[in-house]
């Protein structure tokens, strides 16, 4: 008990700070915090639960991986909303990233294949490819916005949807890719990745822990690689451009 007391301790005053510092500053995203933390403890504690049962039962693994894939592409295409046909677009693209990758993971195998590691792996791929897309989408819709004389320059002189947009697709995947690149050029000389820890902690060699962490960041960038790429693609050539608003 005194376990629990303490680390709900410990993160009542991290989320505290986390509000006092937003208040100071005047930063409308106090609220979103405690509702994100609050989700993240209720969240996490079921999926702990309900682990249990799926290492007891390896059937059950296959509707945790949906729940968590249908989880992942359903908050991606809530973000992009303003394209047309974003919701087909997130799932197909997450799906060719994270099928790609997790095969070669876990069905090659590059690490065990077992129920552990094929949940452990897919939940950081889901998680990645549901970043990639965001970020993908995002930063289309931005330079559409941004850049909509330039789109409709091309399209005057004969260009079609997807010549004229693409620049902005190219550096839409370029802009995505930059946080999940930066994060593997550095891993290991400024942060210490979560895989790589929660390894450590769990009582893995250093050696172990350094070998799955590793084979999760290329992992990765391959899978960011696939959805950023199919996603820009298929939004690409849109009918309509968005207004200002949407870049928001």
């Amino acid at each position: 008990m005194t376990e629990y007391v303490r680390l709900g301790v410990g993160l009542v005053i991290l989320a505290a700070i986390a509000v006092t510092v937003l208040t100071v500053a005047g930063v409308p995203q106090r609220r979103a915090v405690l509702t994100a933390s609050l989700r993240a403890v209720v969240q996490l504690t079921i999926i702990a639960a309900a682990l249990r049962g799926v290492f007891a039962a390896p059937w059950a693994v296959v509707l945790v991986m949906s729940v968590m894939f249908g989880v992942s592409t359903f908050t991606a295409a809530r973000r992009l909303r303003v394209h047309s046909g974003a919701a087909r677009a997130v799932v197909l693209s997450c799906a060719a990233g994270a099928s790609v990758t997790i095969a070669i993971i876990v069905g090659m195998p590059t690490l065990d294949r077992d129920v552990r590691t094929l949940v452990a792996v897919s939940g950081i791929v889901f998680g990645n490819c549901m970043v990639a897309a965001v970020l993908t989408g995002r930063r289309l819709t931005e330079g559409l916005v941004s850049r909509r004389d330039e789109v409709e320059g091309w399209l005057a002189i004969g260009a079609t949807a997807r010549q004229a947009v693409l620049p902005i697709a190219r550096y839409s995947v370029f802009e995505a890719l930059v946080p999940g690149l930066d994060q593997t050029r550095t891993v290991g000389l400024v942060t210490l990745p979560g895989a790589f820890v929660g390894a450590l902690l769990g009582g893995a060699s250093a050696s172990a822990a350094a070998k799955f962490q590793i084979v999760v960041l290329v992992g990765l960038l391959c899978a960011q690689s696939i959805t950023a790429t199919a996603l820009a693609w298929q939004l690409g050539a849109p009918r309509t451009l968005p207004e200002p608003e949407h870049a928001q």
